[in-house]
């Protein structure tokens, strides 16, 4: 069956029934696995280096091969699916990564891996936007598709936390190839099901596949990415600058070919759309917001407070409890009639009220720091869920992959943006605080002090002062940013509620 996008039914806002809601928990899988694998390697990378003995530098690659690839990716898959079918390319995608899942897990040398994590990569960057589109198909009535939207943006977020956690419970007990065949039933009932239960959707008029756009794209999203990630840990070294500069020419070539091609990878007329400019940019400051605090708080809990790594994790989960009531909620108040705008800059100041809880945390703040997390997450999914439900109203239906694309790639800038930022603020801080007279690894990073600690008397003490004071400038600039996005987004979403209603009405045939 191929939805037209431009149909009565898809206008004028036909509930969903049971299978619409059974095709979400079919899609709802592949959403959570591929958010899983960004953090599935968090306990496995030691077993893997000890069975396949990579090089420093193809260890590094197993771990972020993945998140490159999908981040690079995302806005052309996005496009390729509004113009082949989303189902379709859902479905490449779930045969991709259930296949370089079983080639992981059973991968004999570090180049193997690294390719089956490359190939993972691309698999996610074809599920992600195709989930994504596929619910602004299948949710015409705006009331459900706030409510799918909500499902969608809290599963997303859950499967991070998840992800880590199901890594240390498989290594503990399976060996590390079991990280990856996890993956495989979830993708084999995708296959199954998804031609009953999925409608095909795509673009009617999409014109032709602009080669060019795709590696302007990977060559502005990557270098942006990679310089950005690197910088909290090696500092503002040349080599990232420059990485992040090049990045940022090639994004502004790959503006100037969308503006001036013909037939676009993203079409410009997409950030012409009432609400979609804000819903973009304000994401990924909730993502800044959120990714931020997991740079600082896995390694309090492991280094500062000594837990194991798996009890690290398992003490991560709790706040998903609020993360769970946060997006429901959200949509309940949408479905009673509050404004988006009191919404979206309500979450962003509970979110920065998290950041400020966790300003307070001293060296043994446990349940300060859960507390503060669970906050700060809570009201990053309530904002997240909005944006994204704003921004795919208000796109063309027949450019849904597309719009859900750009709102995914926003969200890996503002997470990689974040622990530059942030990052930085509390390695300078940590930095400023350690003694002149400590060793220079124990001057660079807490991880460099706790190894050579029991050299000289009182350093761990010192370090874990040092790195908790660090958090806590870094919590409050967090703060200070999305008190700022709250205020941003109650001016520029005070009048997007009414003209989207509008617009639906207007949609909807005489």
């Amino acid at each position: 069956m191929t939805t037209n996008p431009t149909s009565t039914t898809a206008s004028s806002g036909t509930r969903a029934g049971r299978r619409e809601w059974t095709a979400l928990g079919v899609l709802m899988l592949p959403l959570l696995l591929v958010s899983m694998d960004v953090s599935v390697l968090y306990f496995a990378i030691p077993a893997i280096s000890a069975d396949l003995e990579p090089s420093g530098t193809q260890q590094l690659w197993i771990f972020d091969i993945y998140g490159f690839v999908l981040a690079g990716l995302l806005m052309t898959m996005g496009s390729l699916g509004d113009r082949i079918g989303r189902r379709r390319l859902l479905l490449m995608g779930a045969a991709a990564f259930g296949t370089a899942s079983l080639v992981a897990a059973y991968a004999n040398s570090a180049e193997t891996l690294i390719a089956a994590r490359a190939v993972l990569g691309i698999g996610g960057a074809t599920l992600m936007p195709s989930t994504m589109a596929l619910v602004r198909t299948m949710f015409t009535d705006p009331t459900q598709r706030t409510k799918a939207v909500g499902l969608w943006s809290g599963v997303m977020t859950a499967g991070i936390a998840l992800g880590s956690v199901m890594s240390g419970v498989l290594v503990e007990h399976f060996w590390w190839g079991s990280v990856f065949l996890v993956n495989l039933p979830a993708m084999a009932l995708l296959l199954v099901l998804g031609p009953i239960l999925l409608p095909e959707s795509k673009n009617p008029n999409p014109g032709r596949f602009d080669l060019l756009s795709v590696p302007l794209s990977l060559a502005a999203v990557l270098p942006v990415i990679y310089g950005l990630k690197e910088i909290p840990s090696e500092g503002w070294n040349v080599r990232y600058v420059v990485s992040v500069t090049v990045g940022l020419l090639f994004a502004a070539l790959f503006v100037h070919r969308q503006r001036t091609t013909a037939s676009p990878l993203i079409s410009p007329a997409l950030f012409r759309t009432h609400g979609f400019t804000p819903a973009v940019v304000l994401n990924l400051v909730s993502a800044f917001g959120m990714m931020g605090s997991a740079y600082f708080t896995t390694q309090y809990l492991q280094s500062v407070l000594g837990k194991s790594a798996l009890e690290a994790a398992l003490w991560s989960l709790l706040p998903s409890v609020l993360i769970g009531v946060a997006g429901p909620l959200t949509a309940q108040l949408a479905q009673r009639g509050v404004h988006r705008a009191h919404l979206v800059a309500g979450g962003f100041a509970v979110s920065a009220g998290g950041y400020a809880l966790l300003a307070l945390a001293d060296t043994d703040s446990l349940w300060l720091l859960l507390v503060a997390c669970g906050v700060l997450a809570s009201g990053a999914v309530a904002v997240m869920s909005q944006l994204t439900d704003l921004a795919m109203s208000t796109a063309p239906v027949e450019k849904a992959g597309a719009a859900s694309s750009l709102l995914e790639t926003g969200t890996e800038f503002g997470g990689a943006l974040s622990m530059a930022v942030l990052g930085a603020i509390g390695t300078a801080i940590y930095r400023h605080d350690m003694p002149t007279s400590a060793p220079a690894p124990a001057r660079e990073t807490l991880g460099g002090a706790l190894a050579v600690a029991d050299r000289v008397p009182g350093l761990a003490t010192t370090a874990r002062e040092a790195f908790t004071s660090g958090m806590q400038a870094a919590s409050i600039a967090g703060a200070i940013v999305l008190a700022g996005a709250a205020v941003l987004a109650a001016m520029t979403l005070r009048r997007v509620q009414v003209r989207e209603v509008t617009q639906e009405r207007d949609k909807v045939p005489a």
